[in-house]
């Protein structure tokens, strides 16, 4: 657009006024021709504008002055004209133009008639601004409990791109873009809107709305009401689970709308229980929560529940939540004299039954009790607690004839179970109510082991760990007709296998394997009522200052007068400092090395002899980054490694 600028009409300011000094001067009767200046145009709207007119020489006189106006260029006074009726005394006139069509692009000139004809001034162009789309609500439809569908249509862009278009809606008249809205494309023409996610039973407020450039118009308002909604329930997390009962619930979060005529929790041992199973029903109605007690229920069974709540649109459930009941597992406590002494480092106590070894039956066998006990004293008095207080049953046997009779709640009672020292493996029947106490001493066999199938290797018992220990060269061996077993007393009767091959132990299970040659730590864990464990461990070492590198162990040996694993190898530690670790069994599960930080030894890496070690812990540097023949021991209980040059 063109605009006379302050400066050009300063300019012919300062010329008219030496003109007519000038012309003063010569003769009082001499005048200048007539001419008109379109000064500048202002305050442009979508449907008006302001135009500045200058006369800068009147002439013989003006009879009409204004602005003429249209969408071609050079506009006449044939065309539109705004004629100014203002005080003539000034030079300068301003002419408002109204009614224009929005965002069109005009022309106007100043003009001015005199006795001689009429006079243009320069023209100057703009463009009115756009205006607020058009468009149109459509009715809604497909209403529901929570949705709706419905839309608008675009009529009239409004001289600009509609970059946005839409519903707005909510529960309060004439909603606008600011609330709730959908997002339905661009440009004219109709969409659609589905709205979601409503509550039940509730009158909405929609109108369709358009966004331009000169900003957001809207549609005329429509209204509906939502179907009443189904309800929202969840379901309690079950707690207190017990052989045969447990306790659950739910919590109605939200009505639909409408009125909760009942509400509880379904059950049953499928999945997603409904209220046409078996249901316990909440005598309160309405929202909130709510709790739910079973009973009656099967021992060891699995369950699902669901809580519920119906109102007139139909019956909501929570998440399907599964739970077992407990099984008929039994647990006998063994208190007596003799616990302090075989249980060292421990909180067990004597006569505290709650702080005493125990026996436990399992699922399949759920009057069948075994554990396993030690006994330090020579002379050792004991009983059967069947609770870890002295205030239920307590059993013991006076005659030593393997009947199990009542006890005096008096612990110090002469009729305990006496027995010699030892390490027993207990068994208790609380339907026959009886039992036995075998002593056992235990041991290796199998053909991956020094004796063969002929010969036990003995274990020896840890009483502060309360585990069975051998060490002993196993070779390689594959089950199931190969490997080893623990077995007790040096017979058949009561030995262990590894069915699963993951660790633990079956009474009479499949021989174990043994992956690689060489000497192991063989532990068995019997302190755990028929939860029985077993580990075998061999050491190497391994990294690129070993011959083997960081693919093959070079394999330690078992030092029983020392206690320690030892291997004597060659190691190098080259410009780069080569380094190594300790890992057991050849794998990566367990590994030692230094928890220190750099001695200097071997760049950036810690000294096996002076870095205190830690599972995982940093790579091991070669003494003095020597090469040469060393001596290595690695004492993984005291976490202690030497390394020696020879």
């Amino acid at each position: 657009m063109k605009r006379v600028t302050i400066n050009r009409i300063l300019a012919l300011l300062v010329i008219a006024t030496m003109l007519f000094g000038a012309c003063t001067k010569e003769t009082s009767n001499t005048r200048l021709a007539a001419k008109i200046s379109t000064s500048q145009f202002k305050n442009v709207t979508s449907d008006s504008v302001t135009v500045v007119g200058f006369v800068v020489a009147a002439g013989a006189g003006f009879t009409e002055e204004g602005v003429v106006y249209n969408t071609s260029s050079a506009p006449t006074t044939s065309n539109s004209k705004i004629v100014f009726s203002g005080p003539t005394t000034g030079a300068t006139y301003t002419v408002k133009i109204g009614g224009l069509a929005y965002a069109t692009v005009y022309y106007a000139r100043a003009y001015a008639i005199s006795p001689t004809g009429t006079l243009y001034g320069e023209e100057v162009t703009f463009t009115t601004l756009p205006v607020v789309p058009t468009l149109t609500t459509a009715a809604f439809t497909a209403i529901t409990g929570n949705a709706a569908a419905g839309g608008g249509n675009v009529t009239v862009a409004g001289g600009a791109a509609v970059t946005a278009r839409g519903i707005a809606y909510g529960t309060a008249h004439n909603p606008v873009i600011s609330g709730t809205k959908t997002s339905d494309g661009t440009g004219t023409g109709a969409f659609t809107s589905a709205l979601t996610s409503l509550k039940g039973n509730t009158t909405y407020y929609v109108r369709a709305y358009a966004t331009n450039a000169a900003g957001t118009g809207y549609g005329p308002e429509v209204n509906f009401t939502t179907l009443v909604d189904m309800p929202v329930v969840t379901t309690t997390a079950v707690t207190a689970v017990t052989k045969t009962s447990a306790v659950s619930g739910g919590a109605v979060t939200y009505d639909g709308g409408g009125t909760i005529t009942a509400r509880g929790l379904a059950w049953g041992m499928s999945a997603n229980p409904t209220i046409a199973g078996t249901v316990i029903l909440d005598p309160a109605t309405g929202t909130g929560t709510f709790v739910s007690n079973l009973t009656a229920l099967t021992k060891y069974t699995g369950y699902h529940v669901r809580a519920y709540a119906t109102n007139s649109a139909g019956t909501a459930y929570g998440a399907d939540v599964t739970f077992t009941t407990l099984a008929d597992i039994l647990t006998w406590y063994l208190p007596g004299d003799y616990v302090t002494a075989s249980y060292p480092g421990s909180t067990f106590n004597n006569w505290d039954p709650a702080n005493s070894p125990k026996v436990m039956s399992t699922i399949s066998a759920g009057d069948k009790l075994e554990g396993y006990v030690y006994l330090a004293n020579g002379s050792n008095n004991w009983k059967f607690a069947t609770q870890p207080n002295w205030n239920g049953p307590n059993y013991a046997n006076n005659d030593a004839n393997g009947v199990l009779e009542p006890g005096k709640l008096d612990p110090n009672a002469k009729n305990n179970i006496a027995s010699a020292a030892g390490y027993y493996k207990l068994n208790a029947d609380a339907t026959a109510m009886t039992y036995t106490a075998l002593a056992t001493t235990w041991g290796i066999i199998g053909n991956a082991t020094p004796g063969g199938w002929s010969n036990d290797t003995p274990m020896s018992y840890d009483p502060a760990k309360e585990v069975w220990t051998v060490y002993a060269t196993l070779s390689k061996e594959t089950p199931p007709n190969d490997g080893l077993k623990f077995r007790a007393n040096g017979g058949w009767d009561l030995n262990y296998g590894d069915n699963s091959a993951n660790g633990s132990l079956e009474s009479g299970g499949t021989n174990i394997g043994v992956a690689y040659s060489g000497d192991y730590a063989i532990v068995m864990d019997l302190s755990h009522p028929n939860a029985y464990t077993y580990s075998l461990t061999n050491w190497g070492l391994i990294g690129d200052a070993t011959p083997g590198g960081w693919s093959t162990d070079t394999q330690m040996s078992w030092n029983s007068a020392n206690k320690v694993w030892t291997v004597t190898v060659a190691l190098v530690s080259g410009s780069g400092g080569k380094t190594f670790k300790f890992r057991a069994n050849q794998g990566w599960n367990l590994n030692y090395g230094g928890l220190g930080t750099s001695d200097g030894s071997s760049d950036n890496y810690t000294n096996a002899t002076t870095a205190p070690l830690g599972s995982g812990g940093h790579n091991l540097g070669v003494p003095g980054n020597v090469d040469g023949t060393y001596t290595v021991t690695f004492d993984p209980v005291a976490l202690k490694a030497t390394v020696t040059k020879n």
